[in-house]
């Protein structure tokens, strides 16, 4: 039986078509399809529904230290109620997924992660605990909402007693919310501004996607809007470009790899990386021709010779163009390299960019 969240009959109203998402029934689209909604929360304010991610709590007196054992980030760096985006490393610098790392309080951390990985990253955790540490798995006491767009802070601050503008991006504060407190981040997945909502009262969660829902300025925003707005972005989507098949530093993410920690899990394996260099880099690149959309395990050729994978392509609704991304072979990952794509047997000219591809309505060539 697939899981539902409590927003499953909204979704359901709204005409979404429905679909299997890491054991989720969950929105792939609604009635005006995916580049429609893409492109008013470009413009305007979508809301999201994210309850299928997981929420894994950290608490005692060596939380810290621990979260800092089995995370790339530097924890320590947080202060209470700022946010961080990190991985969970492998021995061999691998990643077993990428999180968001909330710092509560001094001892208490909140770590929410991918859908699909709730099970596998608990385990992961526990296997590795140490010190005075509570590791609670919350996943299924927890609704979500994702609120996306540059109209975001004004419509929510409607029905928000405190002013939303005091919570810089990736910060986080408990706000009321329709009359009633609920944890409140300036994060999202999409390159705009906007915030994530967890709700541990379910009914007040509907209560408030429901009043969300009936300014004329919101529009639901389903899966497939999802994607396309974070590969715009440049992020990675877990089990597309990174995996425990990919290390941090060839993915591009060692901005959230501090190597200056004291011991944590990877970390004799990523400075080896590091020193030695990466044997391939995850790229951006677009198509020459706009009818040549990229797909997620097409070969990528450079002078006829096969040098890297496609892990995640589309068609731009913003630009009109199609993006990619994919790990390349070194030498062949230079800003303006021209590679070829095998797209449905035809080899598609394609020129690798600067990530991200999106930002503010123009494209990096």
């Amino acid at each position: 039986m697939l899981k539902r969240t409590p927003f499953y009959e909204f979704h359901k109203e709204l005409g979404a078509k429905m679909v299997d998402f890491a054991g989720f029934e969950m929105p792939i689209q609604y009635k005006e399809g995916i580049v429609k909604e893409h492109r008013w929360v470009r413009e305007k304010a979508g809301i999201f529904d994210v309850s299928h991610m997981g929420e894994i709590e950290i608490k005692g007196s060596d939380a810290l230290k621990f979260v800092n054992y089995v995370t790339s980030n530097d924890a320590s760096k947080l202060e209470v109620m700022q946010v961080q985006y990190s991985t969970f490393p492998t021995d061999k610098g691998t990643i077993v997924d990428d999180l968001l790392v909330y710092r509560l309080s001094e001892n208490h951390f909140l770590l929410v992660v991918n859908a699909a990985n709730i099970e596998k990253d608990y385990n992961w955790i526990v296997s590795h605990k140490k010190g005075d540490v509570e590791i609670i798995n919350r996943s299924d006491e927890y609704a979500e909402i994702a609120f996306q767009g540059p109209l975001s802070e004004e419509i929510l601050q409607r029905i928000t007693e405190e002013k939303l503008a005091d919570i810089p991006y990736y910060h986080a504060a408990f706000v009321k919310v329709l009359d009633k407190k609920v944890l409140v981040s300036r994060t999202g997945y999409t390159g705009e501004d906007g915030f994530e909502l967890y709700f541990e009262d379910f009914e007040h969660a509907k209560d408030v996607f429901k009043k969300l829902l009936d300014f004329p300025e919101v529009k639901p925003a389903a899966l497939g809007a999802r994607d396309t707005l974070r590969l715009e972005m440049g992020y990675c989507l877990y089990g597309n470009d990174i995996d425990e098949t990919t290390n941090i530093i060839e993915a591009g993410l060692s901005w959230i790899l501090k190597l200056d920690k004291d011991e944590f899990i990877g970390k004799e394996a990523l400075l080896k990386i590091k020193e030695e260099g990466p044997t391939r880099r995850r790229v951006g690149f677009i198509t020459e021709r706009k009818a040549a959309i990229p797909r997620h395990g097409q070969k990528i050729f450079k002078d006829g010779v096969e040098v890297g994978q496609v892990t995640s392509g589309t068609m731009s609704p913003s630009l009109g163009i199609g993006i990619g991304m994919g790990y390349v072979k070194r030498p062949h990952t230079k800003k303006g390299t021209e590679i070829e794509i095998d797209i449905r047997g035809r080899k598609e000219l394609a020129k690798i960019v600067k990530l991200p591809f999106y930002k503010e309505g123009t494209v990096k060539r």
